[in-house]
């Protein structure tokens, strides 16, 4: 049996690693899937087997009364969850995993900025080195584009409002509500995305606007183990931040970027360059020491990709 002081750690890896296969079973429906139905298919396995659950097992009664800040949360996570699967599918794996991490840095520049807190002078350079490395990595090529980094930042900033309104909401909502909000604003807006292209006769996107397909073959499989994957990965943060200190756990969790350039290696994407490389230690580097030096209120208790 794992020994208590070491849960912690051992969970967050399990999750980091859970997450990465998510990603890498994403990535293995490249060229046949878009970003929306890929949201669409991942909420929908979630749903499915997180319904018996609070059915069998209501939810905890808490104070409740904030449906609209729940909608809210259903909505930044879909939209996180959007353009992280973009990424996946149109940049190195590794790198998608670098931008979605960068959460922790916007998620200290928004307690600065938006809600006053003060920050000691480690955080402050802790989000200079985090935007450095975001940079460093932001070098558009040949082979992704400035357009494909843009979202790619874009993931990590509301990733972070995602998880800023799931702190808020935790003293209000069961944690498995929050989770529910989050999985049915993962399919209703995909479907709403669907039904606008149609009524409006526009062209599908690899993005927002895409055409209903129904997977065959293997893809069933690539897509089962999306959402499998997905909850494996949501389950062990929960039981990582239960079993240690959240600044403990929350360094950890930057293990996906470690996993996730090992399983883009094995699926194609080739050894990060050096530039990318740098940037990815800096941005780890960064949202290490944000995680060892402010306080955990709740933020990170929550599933990590969106």
């Amino acid at each position: 049996m794992v020994k208590r002081t070491y849960q912690g750690i051992v969970f967050m890896i399990l999750a980091a690693l859970g997450f990465s296969l998510m990603g890498a079973c994403a990535r293995m429906l490249k060229g046949s899937f878009s970003a929306g139905q890929l949201v669409l298919w991942r909420n929908l396995i979630g749903l499915m087997i997180m319904l018996p659950g609070l059915i069998f097992k209501p939810p905890v009664n808490k104070l409740g009364g904030k449906p609209g800040w729940l909608m809210f949360r259903g909505f930044m996570g879909a939209i996180s969850l959007y353009t992280y699967l973009y990424c996946i599918l149109t940049m190195p794996l590794g790198t998608a995993n670098a931008y979605i991490q960068t959460s922790t840095i916007w998620i200290a520049l928004f307690s600065m900025m938006v809600f006053k807190e003060m920050i000691t002078r480690p955080v402050f350079w802790a989000i200079v080195l985090g935007f450095a490395g975001m940079l460093l990595v932001y070098r558009p090529s040949l082979e992704v584009g400035w357009d494909n980094h843009l979202v790619g930042i874009l993931s990590g900033f509301l990733s972070a409002i995602a998880y800023l309104t799931v702190g808020r909401l935790n003293r209000y909502y069961d944690a498995r509500v929050i989770v529910m909000a989050f999985l049915v604003g993962g399919i209703l807006l995909p479907l709403l995305s669907m039904s606008i292209r149609l009524v409006m006769g526009l062209p599908a996107d690899d993005l927002f606007l895409f055409e209903w397909k129904w997977p065959a073959g293997m893809q069933w499989f690539w897509i089962l183990g999306m959402g499998l994957w997905a909850l494996f990965g949501q389950y062990y943060v929960t039981r990582a931040y239960g079993a240690d200190q959240a600044s403990i756990v929350s360094a950890i969790s930057y293990a996906n970027i470690f996993f996730g350039v090992l399983l883009g290696i094995a699926l194609g994407d080739g050894v990060p360059d050096l530039f990318t490389t740098m940037g990815i230690i800096l941005i780890v580097l960064g949202g290490v020491i944000i995680s060892y030096s402010k306080k955990s209120d709740g933020i990170q208790q929550e599933e990590a990709p969106a």
